[in-house]
Order: structure tokens, then C-alpha cells, then sequence
């Protein structure tokens, strides 16, 4: 983003925090560049809190048209005064400031974002990634921001190296960018991230759908010894689970035409061809509920997210109908 493109009202729609804190940083340093990179004030506040004197202070005009920038966390969960007056509000910033809204997309205040978008609020896209293909775009629009360009074939390695997590798939880029003077490809990937702990999640879950029960409860042992996160593992799981229910819901295709389709490259395309021959449609939609039970449980409804990770592993691999 450049100074030219701040707009007063800046809207960073969805839940990932990962990429609220990129957009809210790009939006400061923006403001900055335009003050002509003078210091300027950023103040903090979680909407669910901030009571509406409290606002009307913060948003109120300056004498001197100071330039400064507001930052409201949590919109979503905006009381209904609060909400009514950032909507007022944003219709009619004071010269100075700059409003920083971060929100959902969903909760209480849904409204509000609705309201911010008439007033011609910056949107930008903060929702979290979900579906392999938009995490492999992510991945590629990372290289491509640091002056490099790399296939699928890069980008999905990565994605097996370092796990689901935004942060560290950005970080892991920029590092490789600047490790390989810009020249990355698999080896490259390979050599700086080969051996890390969330390799395993991945190497679990292709056990487990593959139906070899004693080896992915035994990879998983190794995964939690070295502490991976119980997240990264459940990701895994749920990411093979949902391959494999793709792959059958497509018909009878070639590894290259299945590609297109799955948003995978080709090669990646034809291992979950073959690991989705090896189930059936029931066995299939009991796996995707093992896993959508097992993404609350990590995330802190399970006592002890260990034992859910093992009962979820392990039912995952019986219900593979057939054995390699």
C-alpha cells in the first residue's frame, strides 16, 4: 500500500490474525510515508470495550489536524452504541485521523460492515485460508511479493514442510528468497526445511488414510514428543480427509485433468487418486466427522487435545474399508 492509497476508512474484514496484523501494519506505514515519515500515534482499542465516550474522544477532530490513527479490534462484537457511532462516524472522518476497523465478517454488529463499505471503507481480504488451493496461491503471492515466481510444485513443498500456519509459510518464503539469492526450487525447499517436526502431520495423515493404524499412531508419538502442535497435526488429517472426499466426488479423471480440478499440481493430484480408490462414500463422510469433531477438540474443547489427536488418528485409519 502507498501513502496515496490510504483512504480514511480502513476496513480489514476477517478472522485471520495473521493477516490483520500485515494489513493494520501496511495501513500505519502508509500514514506514516504520507506525514513524511514522521511518528505517528496509534492507539488500540477492542470494540467490545471501548465504551462510546470513550470513542467520541478518539475520534473526535484536533485543533491542528494532527495526523493519527485509530485502531478497533473485535468489531464484531461491537455494542449497539458503539457500533452505530463507528458507522456514524466513518461517513465523516475529521482530517488527521485514520480509522482502522478490524472485523469478522460475522457477530453482532454483521451491520457494520455493510455501513463501512457504502462509505467507501478500504476493504482488505483478512480471511483465513482454508482450502488448499487458496493456501497454495497464498504461498505463490508471497514469493511473487519478494521479486520471485515459483510453481506449484515449490509452493506445495513448502506447504508440506512448514504446515498450514500463514505466519510461518511467509516467513519460511522470505527466508528461502534471501538464503537462495532468489533462485528457488524444490531442492532449495527441501534442504532448508527437510527433517522439521510438521513434516510428520502430513506423514501421519497419509498413513491414516491409508489405513496403517500402528505406524500413524506411532508417527504421531513422535510428532507430539517433539512438540508440533496439535493444530498443524489436525490440519493435516483434516486436509487429507477432504482430498480424498474431493477425489471421489469428481469422476473418473487423469492425474492432470483431477489437477485442474483440485487445485493441486498433478503429481499431488494422482496421490490422492489413489489414496481416495481405497475408500468408499460411507467411510468417507464417517472420516468427516472424525475430523470436524476433532477441529473443535484441538481448539480447546477436548480435556487432553493428545488423546482426541490418537482417537481421531486411529479412527481415520479403520475406516479405510481395505488395506494396502
Amino acid at each position: 500500500m502507498s501513502s496515496t492509497d490510504t483512504a480514511p476508512v480502513q476496513l480489514l474484514l476477517g478472522d485471520e490474525d495473521f493477516l490483520v496484523e500485515r494489513a493494520t501494519s501496511s495501513v500505519v506505514a502508509a500514514v506514516r510515508e504520507r506525514a513524511g515519515g514522521t511518528e505517528i500515534p496509534v492507539t488500540r482499542v477492542r470494540a467490545g470495550e471501548v465504551t462510546e465516550a470513550q470513542l467520541i474522544e478518539l475520534l473526535s477532530p484536533s485543533l491542528f489536524a494532527d495526523e493519527r490513527i485509530v485502531v478497533v479490534t473485535d468489531a464484531d462484537e461491537a455494542g449497539k452504541e458503539p457500533a452505530a457511532l463507528i458507522a456514524d462516524v466513518a461517513g465523516s472522518i475529521p482530517e488527521g485521523i485514520t480509522l482502522v476497523v478490524a472485523h469478522s465478517g460475522g457477530g453482532r454488529a454483521k451491520s457494520m460492515v455493510a455501513a463501512l463499505k457504502k462509505v467507501g471503507a478500504e476493504v482488505h481480504d483478512c480471511a483465513s485460508i482454508s482450502r488448499s488451493s487458496d493456501r497454495i496461491a497464498f504461498v505463490r503471492n508471497e514469493f511473487r511479493s519478494h521479486g520471485v515466481r515459483v510453481g506449484h510444485d515449490v509452493s506445495d513443498r513448502l506447504i508440506e514442510s512448514i504446515g498450514s500456519d500463514l505466519r510461518e509459510l511467509a516467513a519460511a518464503a522470505a527466508q528461502l528468497v534471501s538464503d537462495t539469492a532468489g533462485k528457488v526450487d524444490v531442492a532449495a525447499v527441501d534442504r532448508y526445511y527437510s527433517g522439521r517436526p510438521e513434516v510428520t502431520g502430513f506423514e501421519i495423515a497419509d498413513l491414516a488414510v491409508g489405513g496403517d493404524r500402528a505406524a500413524a499412531l506411532e508417527s504421531l508419538a513422535w510428532a507430539a514428543h517433539h512438540g508440533v502442535a496439535h493444530v498443524l497435526l489436525a490440519d493435516a488429517l483434516a486436509e487429507a480427509v477432504h482430498g480424498i472426499a474431493r477425489a471421489r466426488g469428481i469422476g473418473r479423471l487423469d492425474q492432470y485433468a483431477a489437477a485442474s480440478e483440485l487445485g493441486m499440481p498433478p503429481w499431488r493430484a494422482k496421490k490422492v487418486l489413489g489414496q481416495a480408490a481405497g475408500w468408499n462414500r460411507e467411510s468417507v463422510a464417517a472420516a468427516l466427522q472424525v475430523v470436524a469433531t476433532l477441529n473443535g477438540e484441538v481448539k480447546g474443547q477436548a480435556a487432553d487435545a493428545d488423546f482426541a489427536l490418537q482417537r481421531a488418528v486411529g479412527a481415520v485409519a479403520d475406516l479405510r474399508p481395505t488395506r494396502r
